[in-house]
């Protein structure tokens, strides 16, 4: 398997990335444009996992969802406490 040597510039383009990537979702939901409940196809597309994944997530509990006549719901606000609750620091300067 082949390697890939990361450098800062890589690292810092990758954050000027994320940064610009939470910006318009930060202006999405304040213009009204992000939903307050999603469905699974949207939690997979939104985090970029597979079906499996998703299911894993609420079966060990890590990702609550509300069932409504076969349509599982998904909080935005839940979703986002996960993934602030997961977070990883590395110590990288800004």
């Amino acid at each position: 398997m082949p390697t890939s040597i990361i450098t800062t510039d890589d690292l810092r383009e990758f954050k000027m990335e994320l940064l610009d990537d939470i910006k318009t979702l930060l202006a999405r939901q304040a213009s009204g444009k992000i939903k307050k409940y999603l469905k699974s196809s949207e939690v997979m597309e939104m985090l970029q996992i597979s079906p499996g994944t998703l299911q894993n997530l609420r079966i060990n509990g890590t990702l609550p969802y509300t069932k409504v006549g076969g349509i599982i719901f998904y909080d935005v606000d839940e979703i986002q406490k996960v993934m602030e609750a997961n977070r990883v620091h590395h110590g990288l300067n800004s």
